[in-house]
């Protein structure tokens, strides 16, 4: 983030990731097999939320177990199991709201299209960004939660009043998760927080990533 506006990036989490005895991606990931597929989608989450482009190794995109090999074909049946069809279902969600939102990729070479609402909340390993485009009405809020805990009534500032939709939750039912959200979205209240007029009172999900935008 220090020079991120002064090349064009490509976020990777590539083929040298997951080969030469380093395993694969979800094998990475700690705790039991909710916990590692939730980890694995508040990554790919965080990734699509950051400025710069995104690649990703084929594979990754619904939980290869094993690590890559040349000689073999992916493991294409562990689609059979709902945590690897949901993460890649996920993956695909992220694709399809990158490409509809402007704010997710418009201006990722210029600092306007960036900004951050809280990076300072180690307390309970929770960030919030604002993601932007030339209009006011594409900004897109991510928070992502970065414990197994859920957090209810956790307050963060935004800089318009309204309802607020749930665009993406990496912990919906649909993707493998356990549920927890918003009911789709939540009305921004005139209580000032992180040095904005309104803010949202929203509940995170454990492990978790909200895509948040007003209207």
């Amino acid at each position: 983030m220090l020079y991120s506006f002064q090349e064009n990036f490509v976020l990777p989490l590539s083929h040298d990731e997951v080969v030469h005895g380093k395993g694969s991606l979800i094998g990475k990931m700690p705790g039991d097999e909710r916990q590692r597929f939730a980890n694995l989608r508040l990554l790919f989450a965080y990734m699509f939320a950051q400025p710069g482009k995104k690649l990703m190794f084929m594979g990754d995109e619904f939980g290869q177990v094993r690590e890559w090999a040349h000689d073999t074909s992916l493991e294409w049946h562990v689609l059979q199991y709902a945590v690897h069809s949901g993460l890649q279902e996920w993956v695909g969600q992220l694709n399809r709201t990158y490409r509809s939102e402007p704010a997710l990729h418009l201006l990722d070479n210029n600092a306007a299209g960036f900004e951050w609402v809280d990076c300072n909340d180690n307390l309970t390993s929770t960030i919030s960004l604002l993601r932007k485009s030339e209009s006011a009405k594409d900004t897109v809020l991510i928070v992502c939660n970065f414990t197994p805990i859920p957090r209810l009534g956790y307050r963060v500032g935004v800089p318009a009043g309204g309802y607020w939709h749930e665009l993406l939750n990496s912990d919906a039912l649909e993707y493998g998760g356990t549920g927890v959200g918003n009911l789709g979205g939540v009305n921004a209240e005139e209580v000032s927080a992180h040095g904005r007029p309104y803010s949202l009172k929203l509940t995170l999900p454990p492990l978790g990533a909200l895509f948040l935008k007003a209207g």
